[in-house]
C-alpha cells in the first residue's frame, strides 16, 4: 500500500479507536469516574465551557464524585448541567463544591448500558468499514489511473483488510471489558 495511504489509514483508524474510547468512558459502570462528568456544557459567563474547563473534579470515594469550581458564581451552572443531563444525577451543592453520589447500579440498568455500549462499538464499526470504503476508492483509483497494476491492487486489498480486522479485534476487546466492568456487582 501507498506508504502515505498507510500512515492516513492507521491514524484515522487509531483516531476512531480513541474516540470509541471517549464514548464508552462517558458510559457508568459500578463506580464513579470523572469521564462521567468532565465533558459536561456549562454556561459561563455567556459562553459554553466543558466542567474540566472551570471545575477540578475528583473521584475521592468508589461512588462519589466531587466538583469544585474554581469561581464560586459558577456553582449554579454546573449543577443545571448536571441535572439536565442524562447521568440522573442529584448534586448536592454546599455553597463550595459540588457532590455526585452514585447509587449502585441494578440488575436492568446494567443491562441497558450494556445495550448503549453494543450501540457505541457499532457505530465505531462502521466508522472503520466507512474508512475502508474510502481507501479502497483510492486503490482503485490509482489502478485506474495506472499508477499500481491490478496485482498491487488486490495485495493492497488484502492489507487493508488486515488493518481493518486487527481494529475491529480491538474494538471487541475494549467491549467485552467494558461489558464485564458494567456487569460486575
Amino acid at each position: 500500500m501507498d506508504q502515505k495511504i498507510t500512515e492516513e489509514t492507521g491514524k484515522n483508524l487509531e483516531d476512531a479507536i480513541i474516540h470509541f474510547k471517549e464514548e464508552i468512558g462517558k458510559i457508568r459502570t459500578g463506580r464513579a469516574s470523572t469521564a462521567l462528568v468532565e465533558n459536561l456544557m456549562v454556561d459561563y459567563y455567556g459562553s459554553k465551557a466543558p466542567v474540566k474547563q472551570i471545575a477540578s473534579i475528583n473521584v475521592p470515594e468508589p461512588r462519589l464524585i466531587t466538583i469544585q469550581p474554581w469561581d464560586r458564581d459558577s456553582l449554579v451552572g454546573i449543577e443545571a448541567a448536571i441535572r439536565e443531563s442524562d447521568l440522573g444525577l442529584n448534586p448536592n451543592n454546599d455553597g463550595q463544591i459540588i457532590r455526585l453520589n452514585l447509587p449502585p447500579l441494578n440488575e436492568e440498568r446494567r443491562k441497558d448500558l450494556v445495550k448503549v455500549l453494543n450501540k457505541v462499538s457499532e457505530e465505531s464499526r462502521i466508522t472503520i468499514r466507512n474508512i475502508r470504503e474510502e481507501v479502497w476508492k483510492k486503490i482503485q483509483k490509482e489502478e485506474a489511473d495506472g499508477k499500481i497494476s491490478e496485482d498491487d491492487k488486490f495485495r493492497e486489498k488484502s492489507k487493508l483488510q488486515e488493518m481493518i480486522d486487527e481494529y475491529n479485534k480491538k474494538i471487541e476487546e475494549i467491549r467485552k471489558k467494558k461489558e464485564e466492568e458494567i456487569m460486575t456487582v
